[in-house]
Parts: structure tokens; C-alpha cells; sequence
């Protein structure tokens, strides 16, 4: 391994996707020095990049922007704040309109009136025309270079990160005047596409700092799948039929509503699917939005528009669900100075309740929330003094410096927490004679971890604080369902089947050998 390699900059931003790179932008045009940290290769990581997504984009006109906000609002249990789905839509139509002009995106013309149709992206061109935008600005970019923990000042205040740069072999320190966490969610390692990077390493950084969590009990999103595949893409499921194994509908099953008929189905027998709702034009427009759903079929020679095919489901944590960091403020402050957040790492509650889902918000929460803290960041870093950075220290605890010998491996730890995550008899399925005995094993995995779980190489350390995060999550995740004895939003009790108007509130957790929550009133 070379020796460490040490610089300093205004922003520190962690992520490699939209959000961080509409924080990049932002941080720069705000006059800040920016570096943007990736674990894989900016532009190309991350749930965005290898899919076509919509966008919540609409124009500024009353009537379609009471309806653009109505439309999830019972769905996310009555937790969203107008406030904040106001400055998300205004927000997010600057930001595609610039992506058009300054980014250069290519958007599709309407051929019936000539202007661009700017209500969805299709990911890799997003982020190859986003990259290229933040090294004009002047952005300095590392790739695959993971970030393994936030440093911090005497006084608690992020100032930095240190990490590990795979292909030079070698350890870095960059200290900062702010950090944005636009690491993305946790899906843990289900094989959802595009998750292998969304581990919860943002989480865990924020939780060793003391930061605050909300909303962790809405992250059990599955998607359906062809069964072996990782294309997750639930919206095409719209136009299916569900079957049982004997050929006969599976009544109530649906992408939106009935998913968890599906999963009950799924405990029993296999499942099978035709998207055989869709008519020629719409065939036409879903192999046009989406060319890599259609390539496993036709690798197979599967029609899938016309033959029945098997799915399973897919566990996307917090990359779909809503849960994540919370924000204290218009600038997506943590709870934490020094630290903001954005994207998936942050959470959604605010503009989605306790519902969200692939695509649409969750692309404009990316990309608005980006900016924000972006330009917070930058205003808090131009506007506080720095101390040295002999002063800083790591907040790394758990898979960085175990109290005990490292004996336990990250693959031991990983599987186990997938054990307790991934089932959806566990997590989709909810009922607190399962949740509990799956947040105790947790538990006692966490413990045993913060004592065993280490790595010498930085191959070895990247893993091992994989595994101590996805862990986290897990335990944030199922400590929060507990506190919420209902069924609100996607966090569906069937000990608790009904939604209670005394629960009307946002359930706040955080820390890391003992998980706490408390309730919070809704803003609105």
C-alpha cells in the first residue's frame, strides 16, 4: 500500500449520482472549492445510472401542481409538508430546464407541438452529461475511491473524510470546510440494479457523528423481478396480470397495490407474470424508455407481452423506500454542523410521507436536495474558520477499529444481516412476533461485530464497514417499525392492520450501540 495521501478542500461531497452531483454544481457555482468522492466510477455507479426514470417535473400552474401533490399524499399517509413538495417542484423544474441548456441533455421533442417532453431522463446519458458538467465547473472527481469515515473537530463539527483509493492502493485524508452525504440509500446488497454501491455507508458515517434519522420505518420497498434477474423496473408492472402456478389470476395482485399479495403468494408457490395490458404503442414506448428490461427477455426468447414468465421480489431498503438522514433545515442540514445531506441518503418524508417508490420524487428529491445542501454546504464552509488538520480525528468505530481481534469476516456479517433484511415473511410482511426476534439477532450481530469485525487491506476495510452499515440500517429500520403500531404508508403491520389518527407523526431514531426513537409532529 503507498503511503497516505493528504489534500483539503472547501466541500467535501460523498456520492457519485444525481444528488451529488447536482450538490458538486451547486457547491461550485456558490464559489466553494469543490472534490467529489465516488466508491465506484462517477456518472456510472449507483441506482440512476443504468436505468430510464421519470422525473417529477411540473410546470408552474396551480391547478397541475395541486394535482402533482395530492396525488401520493393519502398513499404516504398524510406525512408530507407542502412546503417542502412546493420547493422540491420549483426546484426540480429549474434544474431540468438547466439540464437542458447548460447540461445539454438530449430530451425527446413532442411531435405534436415541437418542445422537449423534460419529464424523465434516461440515466445513463443523465449522469455521462452530469459528469462532464462538474469538470467544466472545475470539480475535482476520485473515483472508486470510498469514503471509510467522517473526521471531525474538537467540537463535533465535520470537517473531512478519510478513505481509500482502490486503484492507487492507497489510504487519503481530505480535510473541508463542510461534507455533503449524497451517498445513496441501502438496499442491502439484494442485487437490486444499480445497489451494489448502496450499502448504508452514509448512514453509518452520520450515526458515529450523532446525526438523526426519521421516517427509517418506511424503508422495506421490494420491486418485482423476473425471477433470477436484477432489472427492477415495478412500473412496467402496471400492465401485467399475475398468475398463480397452475395458471390461474392471482386476484388483488399489482405493482402499486397488491404487491404483498404477491409475497404472500410467493411463501407457497411460484408467481408468474404477463404484461399483457400493454397495447402496441405502449409496447412500443416501454422498449423505447427501457431497452434493458426487454434484453433478459429476449436473451431467453421470451415474449413478455405475450408469454407468462416467473418473478420474484427484490428488496431495495431505502434506495426506494423513505427513510434516511433527517434535515433540519431549507439548506438539508443534518442535526450535525458541518454535515448535510441529500438524495437517498436523506430522507423523503417531506415531500412523500411514509410512501415513495422508483423514479419521479425520488429523481426530483435527488436533484433538488443536492442543490441545497450543495449551496449550504459551501455557504457554511466559505463562512467558518477551519481548524488544523491535526485537530480532526476519525468517527469510524465498527469495522475500522474493533476492540477485539478481528476474527469475524464481512461475508459472515453480511449474511447474517441479510438473514433478518432481505426475507419479506420479515420485512414486508411485518408483525412484531417477527420483527423483534429479527432486530434482537441484529443486535447481537452489531455487538459482535464492533468486537470482530475488522480488515487489514483496504479492500478487506471497504467490506467489513459494508457489512457494519447495512447492520445499522437494519436496526434503525426495525426499531422505528416497532415504535409505529399501525399500518401507514408502505410500513404495513399485520398486527397492527389499521391506520390510527394518533399516529399521525414522523418516528425520529438514531444511535448505534443502543437505537433510540422518538415521535415528531408533522410540519403541516
Amino acid at each position: 500500500m503507498s503511503e497516505l495521501w493528504q489534500t483539503d478542500t472547501d466541500v467535501l461531497v460523498i456520492g457519485g449520482g444525481p444528488a451529488a452531483a447536482w450538490a458538486a454544481v451547486h457547491a461550485r457555482e456558490a464559489g466553494a472549492e469543490v472534490t467529489l468522492v465516488d466508491k465506484g466510477y462517477c456518472g456510472t455507479s449507483g441506482a440512476t445510472a443504468p436505468s430510464g426514470t421519470g422525473v417529477w417535473y411540473v410546470a408552474p400552474e396551480a391547478t397541475a401542481r395541486a394535482h402533482a401533490k395530492a396525488s401520493r399524499e393519502a398513499l404516504g399517509g398524510h406525512l408530507a409538508d407542502h412546503y417542502w413538495m412546493d420547493r422540491v417542484l420549483d426546484q426540480t423544474y429549474t434544474n431540468m430546464n438547466r439540464l437542458a441548456v447548460e447540461g445539454k441533455y438530449p430530451f425527446p421533442i413532442d411531435p405534436a407541438t415541437g418542445e422537449q417532453l423534460r419529464t424523465g431522463v434516461q440515466g445513463p446519458e443523465y449522469m455521462r452529461r452530469m459528469r462532464m458538467w462538474i469538470k467544466r465547473l472545475g470539480v475535482q472527481i476520485l473515483d472508486h475511491a470510498p469514503a471509510l469515515e467522517l473526521l471531525v473537530d474538537d467540537e463535533g463539527t465535520v470537517r473531512g473524510v478519510a478513505g481509500y483509493q482502490r486503484q492507487l492502493d492507497r489510504d487519503y485524508r481530505i480535510s473541508a470546510g463542510a461534507v455533503v452525504l449524497a451517498s445513496g440509500g441501502c438496499a442491502f446488497l439484494s442485487r437490486a440494479l444499480g445497489t451494489n454501491v448502496d450499502t448504508g455507508d452514509g448512514a453509518l458515517m452520520a450515526a458515529e457523528v450523532g446525526a438523526r434519522f426519521s421516517g427509517m420505518e418506511f424503508s422495506n420497498a421490494y420491486a418485482i423481478v423476473p425471477k433470477g434477474s436484477t432489472i427492477t423496473k415495478t412500473a412496467y408492472y402496471g400492465y401485467a396480470t399475475f398468475f398463480h402456478e397452475d395458471g390461474q389470476v392471482l386476484e388483488g395482485a399489482g405493482s402499486t397495490k397488491g404487491r404483498s399479495v404477491i409475497a404472500r403468494t410467493l411463501l407457497s408457490e411460484r408467481v408468474f407474470a404477463q404484461l399483457d395490458r400493454a397495447d402496441v404503442t405502449v409496447q412500443a414506448q416501454m422498449r423505447l424508455g427501457q431497452p434493458n428490461f426487454f434484453l433478459q427477455f429476449d436473451r431467453r426468447g421470451i415474449n413478455p407481452f405475450t408469454d407468462r414468465f416467473e418473478v420474484d421480489l427484490l428488496a431495495e431498503g431505502t434506495v426506494r423506500g423513505t427513510g434516511g438522514i433527517d434535515v433540519v433545515d431549507d439548506d438539508c442540514a443534518t442535526t450535525v454542523p458541518g454535515l448535510f445531506v441529500a438524495g437517498d441518503a436523506a430522507t423523503r418524508e417531506r415531500i412523500c410521507g411514509g410512501f415513495t417508490g422508483g423514479g419521479s420524487h425520488n429523481s426530483a428529491w435527488a436533484m433538488s436536495s443536492g442543490s441545497w445542501a450543495g449551496a449550504g454546504a459551501a455557504r457554511f464552509a466559505l463562512g467558518s474558520s477551519r481548524p488544523d488538520d491535526a485537530a480532526l480525528h476519525g468517527a469510524g468505530r465498527v469495522g475500522l477499529r474493533p476492540t477485539g481481534s478481528p476474527t469475524l469476516s464481512a461475508a459472515e456479517v453480511v449474511d447474517a444481516a441479510q438473514q433478518e433484511l432481505i426475507p419479506f415473511q420479515k420485512n414486508y410482511l411485518r408483525h412484531g412476533d417477527r420483527l423483534r426476534p429479527a432486530l434482537d439477532e441484529l443486535d447481537t450481530l452489531w455487538k459482535r461485530a464492533g468486537a470482530e469485525l475488522g480488515g487489514r487491506t483496504g479492500d478487506e476495510r471497504i467490506r467489513a464497514r459494508q457489512a457494519a452499515a447495512i447492520t445499522a440500517v437494519g436496526r434503525l429500520m426495525y426499531e422505528s417499525t416497532l415504535s409505529r403500531t399501525e399500518t401507514r404508508g408502505m410500513s404495513k403491520r399485520s398486527d397492527h392492520p389499521h391506520l390510527d389518527p394518533a399516529q399521525r407523526h414522523h418516528i425520529r431514531s438514531g444511535g448505534l450501540d443502543t437505537v433510540w426513537t422518538v415521535t415528531a409532529a408533522v410540519a403541516s
